[in-house]
């Protein structure tokens, strides 16, 4: 279950996130992350307190910024381009808040196809006719969001 959001984030953010994290790890899910500060260490944090398990995909060559709560640092070098790997080593993608990089992870969870992307307190995606993009679910509680992704 990749979760993603800003580095930077304001209360509620980090609120929905930690408690994301806490319902996935009840669920058995591995949580898979940035890695980082912000939307990512809130759901680590969450994770690991409910026993879970965090794996975070860092954009960097080395472990620097790397969360005190995750279970496993990926070290990958790429950069941005490390947003696939989030979004391709998923069953489902929750993503909590909006940044630039957090869009970028759902456009491409979208293209990739087949996993639910729910979005809570973020982005609204719609098409060129101002219309909903089908299959991007939204939802406004932590609650909702693991309801909705892992069904």
């Amino acid at each position: 279950m990749a979760v993603c959001g800003p580095g930077e984030c304001g209360e509620r953010e980090r609120a929905v996130a930690y408690r994301v994290g806490e319902l996935l790890a009840a669920r058995g899910a591995v949580v898979v992350c940035g890695g980082g500060g912000g939307v990512m260490a809130a759901v680590a944090a969450g994770a690991r307190a409910g026993g879970g398990t965090v794996v975070g995909i860092r954009p960097g060559g080395d472990r620097e910024g790397a969360g005190p709560d995750l279970s496993v640092t990926v070290v990958t070098n790429l950069g941005e381009a490390r947003n696939a790997v989030i979004v391709w080593s998923a069953d489902a993608v929750i993503a909590v808040g909006g940044s630039w990089g957090t869009l970028s992870e759902v456009a491409l969870a979208m293209r990739r196809g087949g996993v639910p992307v729910v979005v809570v307190d973020g982005w609204r995606v719609v098409g060129p006719d101002g219309g909903a993009v089908p299959g991007v679910r939204y939802a406004d509680s932590a609650e909702d969001a693991v309801k909705q992704a892992l069904g």
